[in-house]
């Protein structure tokens, strides 16, 4: 991982390293102190802890009113902690139906060589081929996140990564969405609370710009140019042909560059039931997040034709609240429901018996999981 100086455009998450090609500095520099103002007046690309502030308060009452800020630790009996840190997405995976989820293998912390040949035995094993993806198998926000070309990129990224690895089938796609659902304990069915759209950035060369150069000039990958040139390096430099796409990212994720859209559209009592379904088929999940990939729209709304990346638990977000058309003041209705309903389960499972993760065994897990991480940010 390579380090770079701490700038207010850091903080806001526009810094670059230094141009490589022959442009002119100075309009370079004009479009990025645009981007960062551009990123103050779009709030889906405040930082986390901004964005979060005006939230705290009601959190705190749920806390109160529920008996403790650790009640949603209970929301998934069946996940350590409920998924609010360290879970396995290996461990999760597993205890879903298998035809619904990617084919997928874990990798433990050890020897290059040896997790190469359980890497091998696992794509044999399984029929897949190159590309792949490799991602931490306890990560979050689509933090390192790659997709392999090659058996060289896989020995590359298992040296750079020591911890104990997910290594998936790569699901072409080209769609993926976002499934929050939620059900409370007792009740006959649970439900989608809501489904994102995600739409994988890309840019289309002209024959004279550099990506760098098509990337800042954009209205929206502006304002997240450091994770993408820090992503690119040097393929910043180049020069696409005229016409020619560039995929800026593969990861799912907002804060790596995929815009999300709200999917409400995409609901319907089939996939409703399916999802139900499944969840369901998981002893002791009662909320989080779906993330899958599709081909077609009309297939998934039937509650077909998707398969499972992963599946998170309490921590999820209710992700359509970064539609970039919707106000702040709808985002925020979203998500005080979306944290009342999670208290509501966790305080249900509560009552029925379910541990909850006391405060400062939480803390501990938390400071477990970061201690001696270094997990690269950036996902392809």
């Amino acid at each position: 991982m390579r380090s770079y100086p701490l700038t207010a455009g850091r903080l806001l998450g526009t810094f670059e390293p230094a141009a490589a090609d022959d442009e002119v500095r100075a309009p370079m520099f004009g479009q990025r102190l645009g981007a960062v103002a551009a990123r103050v007046r779009q709030w889906e690309f405040w930082p986390p802890w901004l964005f979060y502030l005006p939230l705290v308060p009601w959190i705190v009452w749920l806390a109160f009113r529920h008996r403790g800020l650790t009640t949603i630790t209970a929301a998934n009996p069946g996940i350590p902690h409920g998924g609010f840190v360290g879970e396995s997405k290996y461990d999760i995976v597993q205890r879903l139906p298998p035809q619904w989820v990617v084919s997928s293998a874990r990798l433990p912390a050890g020897g290059v060589d040896e997790r190469m040949r359980l890497l091998s035995a696992a794509m044999e094993r399984g029929g897949w081929g190159y590309p792949i993806v490799l991602k931490p198998d306890a990560g979050e926000r689509g933090a390192g996140v790659r997709l392999i070309g090659g058996p060289v990129d896989a020995r590359e990224y298992l040296i750079r990564n020591r911890y104990s690895v997910l290594a998936q089938a790569y699901h072409p796609g080209p769609f993926e969405a976002g499934i929050l659902y939620c059900r409370m304990p007792g009740g006959e069915r649970g439900r989608i609370f809501s489904l994102t759209e995600k739409h994988f950035p890309s840019i289309v060369g002209d024959g004279r710009s550099t990506i760098r150069a098509l990337i800042l000039r954009h209205r929206r990958y502006r304002m997240q140019a450091g994770v993408f040139l820090a992503r690119l390096r040097e393929r910043a430099a180049e020069v696409p042909p005229r016409g020619r796409p560039v995929c800026l990212a593969v990861a799912g994720n907002h804060c790596q560059g995929t815009m999300f859209r709200d999917g409400a559209h995409l609901i319907t009592p089939a996939l409703e039931a399916r999802v139900d379904e499944i969840a369901r088929s998981f002893d002791g999940f009662f909320f989080g997040r779906f993330d899958v990939r599709y081909g077609d729209a009309e297939a998934l709304r039937a509650g077909r034709g998707f398969a499972i990346v992963e599946l998170n638990g309490a921590t999820s977000e209710s992700t359509n609240i970064y539609d970039p058309d919707w106000p702040l003041s709808r985002a925020y209705r979203v998500l005080g429901a979306q944290w009342a309903i999670l208290f509501q389960i966790g305080d249900a499972n509560r009552r029925r018996g379910c541990p909850v993760t006391p405060l400062p065994g939480l803390v501990r897990a938390v400071r477990d999981y970061y201690r001696g991480r270094m997990v690269d940010s950036l996902s392809d």
